[in-house]
């Protein structure tokens, strides 16, 4: 199983979190009982989003409501806010995971599980929160090219 579908399994752990109230590694537990085919890397990468998305909540909830003030994490749909939670996990926590790969994969996700304007949703708030970032760092980059995809 790949990476894409680990991601998209986390998200539905994080998701049965949100809604359920379910404890993320009793939700865990049981998306991985359920997907016994996941190669040994997979179960790892699954378990590393949901672990420090859950771990870094408060952080992400943070960065969420500051960059999305038009939408405060309580009016967004349950669908979009776990989506965001994990990518902004992954923007700030996982420096092996390319920018273009995680916005790529937040809006697929948004596209496949939230309302029709989702996809363009998730990837405004994403957009806004990495062109601040990189104005903070100092970095002038051209759209959708990261600083560590910049050469030297």
């Amino acid at each position: 199983m790949s990476r894409r579908q680990a991601r998209e399994l986390a998200f539905l752990v994080l998701f049965q979190v949100d809604l359920g109230r379910v404890p993320w590694e009793e939700a865990l537990k049981r998306i991985l009982a359920e997907n016994e085919e996941l190669s040994a890397d997979a179960r790892g990468f699954l378990a590393e989003l949901v672990q420090g998305a859950q771990e870094h909540r408060t952080e992400i909830d943070r960065v969420l409501t500051h960059y999305s003030v038009e939408w405060p994490l309580v009016r967004m749909a349950s669908t979009d806010r776990n989506i965001l939670r994990l990518a902004v996990y992954e923007l700030l926590y996982r420096s092996d995971i390319p920018v273009e790969v995680t916005v790529n994969e937040a809006v697929e996700l948004a596209k496949r599980y939230g309302e029709d304007d989702s996809g363009k949703f998730v990837n405004g708030v994403l957009g806004t929160i990495i062109n601040e970032f990189r104005n903070l760092a100092g970095v002038q980059t051209t759209a959708g090219a990261g600083p560590e995809d910049e050469e030297s």
